[in-house]
């Protein structure tokens, strides 16, 4: 009966996003005809550039999966001797989970560079119908990709269970469909971020405070490149990161419930995990059903913050009947035993904790409290005490989600164990539609405003769609703090399913390769994050010299006249971020095998400790930083402390440029750090002992 239930949810998921689609699509595009031609041009600008875009970066790590999926074959049949096949379809499973995320996201993109132009439309007549269209083209990435998710993972789930006698064996083996699709999100978060903010930097920096010139000004030439960048980033490059965590989590959760007996001997509660995530689906349909505004400002984020609070409270009524129905009523894990009470626990510890973690979030971003408008007052003096401030803001905002993780961790460790882990990872995923809809509604608004500017409409329209955007812009760092959070919960996940598969059962913080691993661990995310802040500032150094060379060659220009170079912006943008991507990618997939067959399983455990543990502190100071800075400046483009234009204002803009890389590259990419080292380790941890213990037999220790 459960199996029937997830592909009925799948299959609702799948319908909705169908329905949503035509639905953006039966909207036409109106105006005189001039204003169609010139709507029609800009959106298919945005639309081939990002598609120019995905399909370069596609290529390339469509490559890579199919040579690391060899990888896979070739080290997990030596491990496997006695399984027919193992590493054959653990790499196949890699391979689909890589096809599944990124189909998922290149679909929800598609939708949403067509959603945009037709979100500029309506907010011609009534910013309620734009809200509508915005709305409805996150909706279309949101359900898409949770549909796909789920639909892959119990469909590979059976079919392996089916060909393997060991359910245990069997899980293992599936973790290769999280793992695809983990990679596949380091890709898109890492390239997609470094495209983006190469786009917005070099915009900012030649457009708004060297010329003058306002933003999304079709004068700028990288204005183009950086409407592409919001879609190839924010929601292609999201999208494939939150696939990745809710197949992640589900895999770690599957693996560790697998290895007690009950539950393996057990349909409804093996798949348990994926069930919860199923159900969400029509939980945060119904939810969707309190998303309308008015025309009024406020009731836009109070709507989008409504939908959130709501999902939440459903979905804990939802668990609870789930949990009595297919889970077990007690088992054994680890030589501990295990109720349905404190899987529970687990669930709404994870749940509640997303949304605690969602609005602390809100608190040091939102300019509507005293946070963000302390950089703003920072920033009369200046961009060095803006920038003072805004790392001060970072550091601080990170005590109290971290705290809220910590206090997830002990009571889900106290009440379930390893399992209880990954089933708070679960139950702070399973509102993902809702959290994804409104995520990538975000982008959608900007670039409807971004359009508007672009085809030189009337000031009413600029003014709706920016209402929209401040709006996606506080929910987008609730979402940014609720993907971090969900991140370290899906690492701490794989990191117990890590310990479960390695037969370790407790570590030894006094042990020196333990710790030595831990320093090491606390190196990476370091590391990483100056690989990808460098990376956006080569990248934006190349696109500042382009812009500046447009301005200064064609004639024309600044009065109008002359046709800027978008192409040559998207081209520049699209090359950096495939180029720079190779360097952070490389770091995370190579680092866990290399110093675990040269150390050891125990000490690769003490380094994805600490590469977990100071991701996640770094992670959240780098996106709340960044997104402080960016909302005073637009306090102060209401009019506060002189307004736009001012010097105020100007330091602002530079502090803001300084955080863009920050909370839309580095900060977010963390993510998939702490997740693609986690489940990497996992998935080769059985030929990582057995090429360690070769090595030290052949180095005589």
């Amino acid at each position: 009966m459960v199996i029937y239930v997830i592909y009925g949810c799948a299959a609702i998921a799948l319908l909705a996003a169908l329905i949503f689609s035509k639905k953006i699509l039966a909207v036409s595009i109106e105006g005189n005809p001039a204003e169609i031609s010139k709507f029609k041009q800009i959106s298919t600008a945005i639309q081939e550039g990002a598609l120019a875009f995905l399909l370069s970066e596609y290529k390339y790590v469509g490559i890579f999966c199919l040579l690391f999926s060899l990888v896979i074959y070739a080290a997990l049949d030596r491990v496997f001797p006695d399984v027919a096949n193992a590493g054959f379809y653990c790499a196949l499973a890699f391979l689909l989970g890589a096809v599944t995320s990124s189909v998922a996201a290149f679909l929800g993109m598609s939708i949403a560079t067509r959603g945009n132009v037709r979100t500029t439309i309506k907010a011609r007549s009534s910013m309620s119908e734009a809200f509508k269209v915005a709305y409805n083209s996150g909706a279309v990435m949101g359900y898409g990709l949770c549909g796909m998710a789920v639909f892959g993972l119990i469909s590979i789930c059976i079919v392996f269970s089916n060909i393997f006698s060991d359910v245990h064996i069997a899980m293992e083996i599936v973790t290769g469909f999280g793992l695809g699709g983990s990679t596949v999100a380091l890709f898109g978060r890492v390239g997609g971020g470094i495209f983006t903010k190469a786009a917005d930097v070099g915009a900012d920096l030649v457009g708004k405070v060297e010329a003058g010139i306002p933003e999304d000004d079709p004068r700028n030439p990288a204005v183009i490149a950086d409407n592409v960048g919001d879609n190839v980033g924010d929601i292609a490059g999201m999208g494939a990161d939150l696939f990745g965590s809710l197949a992640e989590a589900t895999c770690a959760a599957l693996v560790i419930g697998a290895s007690a007996s009950a539950i393996a001997a057990s349909v409804e509660a093996l798949y348990y995990p994926i069930l919860i995530s199923a159900v969400g689906i029509p939980v945060c349909l119904i939810t969707a059903l309190f998303a309308k505004v008015g025309e009024s400002p406020e009731t836009v984020e109070k709507s989008l913050k409504l939908q959130l609070v709501i999902s939440t409270v459903l979905m804990t009524i939802a668990i609870y009947f789930l949990t009595r129905w297919a889970m077990v009523p007690e088992f054994v894990l680890g030589g501990q035993k295990i109720t349905q009470d404190g899987v529970l626990v687990s669930l709404f510890s994870g749940l509640w904790g997303g949304l605690l973690i969602g609005f602390v979030t809100e608190y040091y971003t939102s300019h509507t409290y005293s946070p963000v408008r302390e950089i703003a007052d920072a920033s009369k003096t200046g961009s060095a005490t803006n920038i003072i401030y805004g790392l001060s803001l970072g550091y601080k905002s990170s005590v109290v989600p971290v705290m809220a993780i910590a206090a997830v961790v002990y009571f889900s460790w106290h009440y379930a164990g390893m399992y209880g882990i990954a089933m708070a990872a679960i139950g702070m995923i399973s509102t993902i539609a809702i959290g994804l809809t409104i995520d990538a509604y975000g982008p959608v608004s900007d670039n409807a405003g971004g359009i508007a500017e672009m085809c030189e409409l009337e000031k009413t329209v600029r003014e709706r769609t920016d209402v929209l955007d401040a709006a996606g812009n506080t929910t987008a760092a609730i979402g940014k703090g609720f993907a971090i959070g969900s991140a370290v919960l899906t690492g701490l996940a794989l990191f117990a399913a890590f310990l479960t598969t390695s037969g370790i059962h407790s570590l030894n913080l006094l042990s020196p390769l333990v710790f030595a691993g831990l320093l090491v661990g606390t190196t990476l995310p370091m590391l990483f994050t100056a690989q990808t802040m460098r990376a956006v500032g080569t990248a934006a150094f190349a696109m500042i010299e382009e812009v500046r060379h447009q301005f200064k060659t064609i004639p024309g220009i600044m009065e109008g006249k002359g046709e800027p170079n978008y192409k040559r912006c998207v081209t520049i943008s699209t090359a950096a971020a495939l180029r720079e991507m190779i360097a952070p990618g490389f770091l995370v997939m190579a680092t866990p095998l290399i110093f675990g067959i040269v150390f050891g399983l125990e000490a690769l455990a003490g380094m994805l400790a600490g590469a977990i543990g100071v991701g996640l502190v770094l992670a959240i100071s780098s996106s709340n930083s960044g997104g402080a800075w960016d909302n005073a400046k637009k306090y102060i483009e209401t009019g506060v402390h002189g307004g736009k234009g001012s010097e105020t204002h100007k330091a602002a803009v530079v502090g803001d440029t300084v955080g863009d890389p920050m909370k839309d590259t580095s900060g977010p990419s963390l993510n998939i750090l702490m997740k693609l080292m986690a489940i990497l380790s996992l998935v080769f941890a059985p030929f990582i002992k057995l090429a360690h213990t070769w090595l030290l037999a052949t180095l005589g220790l």
